[in-house]
């Protein structure tokens, strides 16, 4: 189960907020457990990250 902390790292990739490098093992263990993709130097939400927002309720904006 994903702490507070990663659900709001989440929302933060989700709306392309950069990261401290002192948060970067944090957003290495969120790959590993499939939330987040890396596609070069940006950060993804996968589908399974998108699910779980949703069912928090923790939406984004999307402009």
């Amino acid at each position: 189960m994903l702490t507070d902390h990663q659900i709001a790292m989440l929302c933060d990739i989700g709306q392309s907020i950069a990261f401290a490098a002192d948060r970067q093992d944090e957003i290495l263990e969120l790959i590993r457990e499939g939330y987040v993709a890396k596609d070069g130097d940006i950060y993804e939400l996968t589908p399974k990250a998108e699910k779980v927002l949703t069912d928090r309720g923790a939406g984004l904006n999307e402009a």
